[in-house]
């Protein structure tokens, strides 16, 4: 017999239309001959029967099952204490009947507490709960004594939502979530922990089921399969304070940023048929991770830091930027499209994993940037679109919701709950992971509402124009926030428009990152270097328009992946000349791009001069380092980069006028350029002389602003760069001739297609003095 519980109540959890599962199951006060009783109520699928269990006591009552075969009921001898504090204070187990076997469990009714509080709500309802990710998705928590896992997820707009797994058969009907303030749904699950496969089920109004992962979920199954797995992000130990203690004492807009672009599934990978060894000769183990291509499987993240880690550092870079890391569907989308926005892929192994890789990398004094994709989302069934059965991330019309040339989703940047998964998840990674910048990609595409849209297909904004107000917002808010938790780090935008203040403080308009690729220059050098030589005499202002500029914004100057692929080549068959020309020019536009004012980004294979595109399905082409060109590019790119980092003036001063000067930028009929780089905190400057022409010229004449003798620090045409070794015997002293508008200049033999750097070398011109005034 029910105990006063109505048949519509039942009906309810049976049919998961129920929204407060927990008004109807586990244990309740009910009165009974004057007096208060408890009992424990239980929706039990396919069970046959059940019992109560009370371990303190050893006892056993059985349950009835009332109106529904599936639902069970049972009352215990146990009166209701009013005085006391705790609502329920004893604990129990439900032993189950099933298919002729017995088990054991604890009933996820019986644990009323939360972990998400009404502040939580709150602060998510506004947008302004930095850290919601602890509080939202899966997390192993212990609850009266208890070990389990909280569940909680935003789905406003469903019916019901439960949660799906192997502890429950991924049946539905069992572990109905409750539904909090803001459509936050939760539930504790005792008994389960860490490495759990688990989804959601949201049901709609209208009956409609869908499967979803885990939007805040930490880890993801790997692809094709799509389940979230239990996670814990906080028991990693770390080991890179020294690290993190001069990086928030650090101002990176006056230090060397030097970055290798890397997509870590196509960088190298382990070969089947050699399971002891990579294509480098390195030892592997035999079990593979995830299957790439026939006879070939990813590295692990431990293995890439083994391998990856010592590369960057021979080479001299000061970070290494990774494509997108945050789970994704689909190989060929590089990334770009997430499905799992906190969780870090899978392909290359566990959260812990990744740590570890972050780790070795700060050991080893290299930063970690990753690619951030807050400006849309792919449409896959188990990702954010359509979430709970509405369009809760994304906008319901699809003249603003949608890139269609694109085939994603956009982000619902005015609503708040929309906006804080996003700002919190870019802060998520910081916290969590250590990571040291974020790569924003695509910042156009998020700033302008008519973005790759014809007339009619987009939405002005409530001022008439095509900026969108919502995504200009966010991004302020995620660098202002960014900036305050953590100092030292980069935010960098991937943004060609002519959108202001892109690089400046939120606090005077800006958008807040304190990085922007040039884009500008980019394609400025890649059409000049593309040229015949010949022809760049008339194209002079490719090489000089970019300091136009410059100062307008905190540049990156990148070569990028986007440059490579498509059929655009990589970067030796962008220019002219024979084998030896080809060289001489990648030298000339790498020498040329170091000595320009704004950090550096190269895209891996560049270093070493890879002739085919790059291509995600494989690995790079690394038997070309068995030949000498390859070999003595990538000589030539460690030893550039070593000289950024040494000398102050290539760095500390990279975007402020006084950090750049031109000598001469005027001399097109020999495709020459001469400037000076300038240190922010001494009077240490270097010289650089730049022939973009296979026409070598001796007694070339450079005025200086100071007499002396110049060292000459670099010389691209080095013959162990695989030049033709001309060059100054090492420097030259200054003429007492003025020129350039200079007292004194250098008479210089500028090699091929070369870039030279002078120092004046004070410790000389001391030594000098001092010997004339002893004569």
């Amino acid at each position: 017999m029910s105990i006063t519980i109505a048949t519509e109540q039942i009906d309810r959890i049976v049919h998961n239309s129920h929204q407060d599962p927990f008004s109807v199951l586990g244990p309740h006060p009910v009165e009974r001959d004057g007096k208060s009783v408890w009992v424990v109520r239980a929706y039990l699928p396919d069970v046959e029967a059940a019992w109560v269990v009370l371990p303190e006591e050893r006892e056993s009552y059985p349950m009835q099952s009332v109106h529904h075969p599936h639902f069970f009921e049972c009352q215990l001898d146990r009166v209701v204490d009013k005085q006391d504090p705790d609502p329920f204070p004893f604990n129990y187990q439900l032993r189950l009947k099933q298919g002729g076997h017995e088990r054991v469990t604890y009933d996820p009714y019986a644990f009323r507490s939360h972990k998400l509080t009404d502040f939580d709500i709150h602060l998510f309802a506004e947008g302004n709960h930095h850290r919601i990710y602890e509080k939202l998705g899966a997390h192993p928590i212990e609850q009266n004594g208890i070990k389990g896992v909280y569940f909680a997820v935003w789905a406003p707009n469903a019916r019901n939502v439960s949660i799906l797994g192997e502890f429950n058969h991924w049946d539905g009907r069992q572990h109905q979530m409750a539904k909090r303030g803001n459509g936050v749904w939760e539930l504790f699950i005792p008994e389960i922990g860490v490495g759990e496969h688990y989804k959601y089920e949201i049901k709609n109004f209208d009956g409609h089921i869908y499967e979803k992962s885990d939007p805040y979920g930490f880890q993801q199954e790997v692809r094709p399969k799509t389940a979230s797995i239990v996670a814990d992000v906080d028991s990693y130990t770390w080991n890179d304070s020294q690290w993190m203690e001069h990086r928030r004492n650090t101002d990176p807009m006056t230090s060397p940023v030097s970055i290798y672009e890397v997509h870590l599934g196509s960088w190298l990978n382990a070969s089947y048929d050699e399971p002891g060894t990579d294509y480098l000769g390195n030892p592997l183990p035999p079990v593979p991770v995830a299957d790439l291509k026939p006879g070939a499987r990813f590295l692990t993240y431990k293995e890439l830091a083994d391998r990856l880690i010592p590369y960057v550092k021979d080479l001299g870079f000061t970070h290494i930027e990774l494509l997108p890391i945050a789970e994704h569907p689909f190989d060929g989308s590089w990334g770009y499209q997430v499905t799992g926005y906190y969780a870090a892929t899978s392909r290359y192994g566990n959260p812990e994993d990744f740590m570890y890789f972050i780790d070795q990398c700060h050991q080893n004094g290299i930063g970690v940037v990753v690619d951030w994709v807050p400006g849309h989302f792919p449409k896959d069934g188990h990702g954010l679109a359509f979430f709970d059965g509405t369009h809760l991330y994304e906008h319901a019309d699809p003249r603003q919701g949608e890139h269609k040339s694109w085939g994603t989703l956009v982000f619902n940047y005015g609503r708040n709950e929309v906006r804080n998964f996003l700002v919190a998840n870019a802060l998520f990674w910081f916290d969590k992971y250590h990571i040291d910048g974020i790569r924003v990609d695509a910042v156009a595409s998020m700033l302008y509402l008519n973005y790759d849209r014809e007339d009619g297909e987009w939405i002005a904004n409530k001022y008439g124009g095509c900026e969108n107000i919502e995504a200009a917002d966010f991004i302020r808010q995620v660098n202002h926030l960014l900036f305050s938790y953590y100092p030292g780090v980069l935010s960098i935008a991937e943004e060609s428009t002519a959108w202001p203040m892109v690089s400046w403080p939120t606090y005077v308009g800006g958008l807040g990152f304190n990085l922007k690729w040039n884009m500008g220059w980019m394609h400025d050098m890649l059409d000049y270097f593309g040229m015949d030589p010949w022809f760049r005499q008339f194209h002079q202002n490719n090489v000089t328009f970019s300091i136009w500029y410059h100062h307008s914004e905190n540049y990156v100057l990148a070569l990028s992946h986007d440059e490579i692929v498509h059929g655009k080549s990589n970067m030796l068959g962008k220019v002219p000349g024979d084998e030896w020309q080809k060289f001489a020019n990648l030298r000339c536009l790498y020498g040329y791009m170091f000595a320009h004012p704004g950090k550096k980004t190269l895209f891996m294979s560049m270093e070493y001069g890879q002739w085919s595109e790059w291509n995600v399905w494989g690995d790079l082409d690394w038997d070309l380092l068995q030949y000498e060109p390859h070999k003595q590019l990538k000589v030539f790119v460690s030893q550039l980069n070593e000289l950024y980092k040494r000398e102050p003036a290539l760095h500390s001063q990279d975007f402020e006028e006084p950090g750049f000067e031109w000598i001469d930028c005027n001399d097109n009929r020999h495709s020459v350029v001469s400037f000076i780089r300038r240190d922010k905190f001494s009077d240490e400057f270097i010289v650089t002389v730049c022939n973009f022409t296979p026409q070598p010229h001796s007694h070339y004449r450079v005025g200086v602003p100071e007499a002396g003798f110049y060292t000459e620090l670099f010389n691209s045409d080095a013959g162990e760069f695989g030049g033709s070794n001309m060059g100054n015997l090492g420097g030259k002293w200054t003429d007492e001739w003025a020129f350039h508008n200079r007292p004194y200049s250098l008479d210089l033999c500028l090699p091929p297609l070369s870039v030279l750097m002078f120092k004046l070398d004070r410790s000389k011109n001391t030594q000098t003095v001092k010997a004339t005034e002893t004569e």
